[in-house]
């Protein structure tokens, strides 16, 4: 007979799960986190205590029609991502130079990889819900890289180079501080 710990590896429960907090949370009871075109709810570590250690975060996000989910990468985490409403039109473009674009609809399931650069975007006439279990415990605003701080990180000069226009285009540009997370569009 075999041992069942070596078929199976160590069975000893983590001591962060060893816990007298609930298993259960409340996530469409948290505060909502608003912006022009939409909004979200999580659960971290921050907020769900038994998630401190475990590498794992939920987001409830709902984007108004016309609303995106801004262009972004996350450094330090995977995410999965499953419609529960609407339509979510995605682009993915990973570090191999592979890129796909797609609808994804209510019950499909999106992986999006660490360090691959995603957005998506409702297009349809109503309210698209999604919800994205990350592998991180920190919050979304502690690993979320977006491309509108990107940009305005960069010298004009770079940007020129990149895109091949004068330098005073991006000028121009409104210069933003942190990820935007969500916007809508003009």
């Amino acid at each position: 007979m075999t041992d069942d710990a070596a078929r199976f590896g160590n069975p000893r429960l983590p001591s962060e799960t060893i816990t007298s907090q609930s298993h259960l949370f409340p996530l469409g009871a948290q505060p909502v986190n608003k912006y022009d075109g939409g909004s979200f709810q999580q659960a971290s570590e921050d907020n769900f205590a038994i998630l401190k250690g475990q590498e794992a975060s939920v987001l409830l996000l709902t984007l108004q029609p016309g609303g995106i989910r801004e262009p972004h990468w996350h450094p330090s985490a995977w995410e999965i991502n499953i419609v529960i409403k609407g339509v979510a039109a995605w682009v993915v473009i990973d570090g191999n130079g592979n890129h796909e674009s797609f609808d994804q609809h209510v019950n499909d399931i999106v992986f999006a990889p660490q360090g691959s650069f995603h957005y998506f975007e409702n297009r349809g006439p109503d309210y698209m819900t999604i919800v994205i279990i990350q592998n991180t415990s920190a919050p979304e605003s502690k690993d979320n890289i977006g491309i509108g701080e990107s940009l305005s990180r960069l010298p004009s000069r770079v940007l020129s180079g990149v895109f091949g226009v004068p330098a005073d285009t991006f000028d121009k540009f409104k210069k933003i501080d942190n990820a935007i997370t969500i916007l809508r569009s003009p």
